[in-house]
């Protein structure tokens, strides 16, 4: 007899399960910051939160709450249509306008989230006879969105100027349409900026559109957190930039596009995940419109963040930890083994700190680790007591 799917799918779990790659979700009972508290069995215990995308601390800052609760106010609960029939209020343009202005671009384009921007981006702008030159770290979002499109797709090893080169030379040999190189501005799971300059200097030698997702630099990373195109002095060379509303800016969710006028039109008319999704609710766009104007002002919580990801190395380093190096808040802790990923996950819950583990599929076999990432939102104590934390778990799991 043919197995049934729901066998099958049973069967496959447990294989997820024995390669030690299964995935568990924990319950928060309070709101997004740099101490959260966990529900665990019976008991809520409050920890120190090393793992969220709140870099500015802005996920429960009143300001953004009180803009939210305005707009629920004023605007409602949801709209409950997508945006060219009878979903776009003022609240969303003025969004979007807020974001065009902040990015130093003509317009923006919002979605429901920014994996829906990186869906949706290529189809409407590129044909068959087109090329996409991706970074083969890109996000999955990207890489789902290269998918969707019938350009023709090329890849280059992570950061090898060289082999981007190579491809862009391949794809002017295979034909003659426009050349599009995707990149993230920063790899979320590495933590290390793009090497914008150089792609941009090839760019313009090949004729190529370039394309950044700056999810994890957008409101926290170049002169007023404008992300990595400013950071690298590359703004007046990167023509399209997708971001998210679900990290720096409020941590809410929503994913925008911001480019020049003639794109930003054409996705409205064609990109399908705006076409037809749901537009962003009153109370999420009202608080991102308040989150936006704090981060483009929030040199002070920069500062203390970048602070804390330097006092969070220093301190790893000189316990013996192995670090990947890079410029950001994202601080990788390698590990390499999937399990030893997972018991260290769950030492460093049972001392008071909460992370997560990243293993494949999210990284490549081999590379497992803990992701740690700082936020403005912690505290030197808090950064502190982390370092203490990974110390003796390392010490008792043999990893130092």
């Amino acid at each position: 007899m043919t197995p049934t799917l729901e066998v099958r799918v049973r069967e496959l779990l447990s294989q997820i399960e024995a390669d030690g790659l299964y995935k568990r979700e924990r319950t928060i009972s309070s709101a997004q910051a740099g101490r959260i508290r966990v529900l665990s069995q019976a008991s809520e215990r409050e920890l120190v939160n090393l793992c969220a995308n709140n870099y500015l601390g802005l996920a429960d800052h009143p300001e953004v709450i009180a803009a939210a609760k305005r707009g629920l106010d004023e605007f409602g609960f949801g709209m409950a249509s997508v945006r060219f029939i009878c979903g776009t209020q003022t609240l969303h343009r003025e969004l979007e306008r807020t974001i065009a202005r902040y990015l130093c671009k003509d317009d923006a384009i919002l979605f429901a989230a920014c994996f829906d921007a990186n869906g949706g981006v290529f189809e409407p702008l590129l044909d068959a006879d087109d090329a996409i030159i991706s970074d083969s770290l890109n996000h999955a979002s990207i890489i789902d969105g290269v998918r969707l499109c019938k350009a023709r797709r090329y890849r280059f090893a992570n950061g090898d100027m060289d082999e981007l080169e190579d491809r862009l030379k391949e794809a002017d040999r295979e034909g003659p349409g426009f050349k599009l190189i995707a990149t993230d501005g920063v790899f979320s799971m590495d933590g290390y900026v793009a090497k914008l300059p150089a792609i941009c200097d090839l760019a313009e030698r090949y004729g190529a559109v370039v394309m950044v997702d700056d999810c994890h630099a957008t409101g926290h990373l170049g002169e007023a957190g404008r992300g990595t195109p400013t950071l690298t002095g590359t703004r007046h060379q990167v023509d399209i930039v997708t971001g998210t509303l679900g990290k720096s800016l409020g941590g809410a969710m929503g994913g925008f596009v911001a480019a020049s006028q003639p794109i930003i039109d054409l996705l409205r008319q064609r990109a399908r995940p705006y076409l037809f999704s749901n537009s962003l609710a009153p109370a999420v766009a009202a608080g991102s419109i308040e989150a936006v104007r704090i981060a483009e002002r929030a040199d002070d919580r920069r500062q203390r963040l970048t602070a804390h990801a330097r006092r969070f190395r220093c301190g790893m380093e000189q316990a013996g930890f192995e670090l990947l190096a890079g410029e950001t808040p994202i601080i990788p802790v390698m590990l390499h083994d999937a399990r030893l990923a997972q018991d260290m996950a769950a030492a460093l819950d049972e001392r008071g700190i909460y992370v997560s583990a990243f293993f494949y599929p999210v990284v490549p076999k081999g590379k497992a680790r803990i992701r740690t990432q700082m936020s403005a939102a912690l505290s030197e104590k808090d950064v502190d007591l982390a370092v203490e934390a990974f110390t003796d778990a390392g010490k008792v799991l043999g990893v130092i």
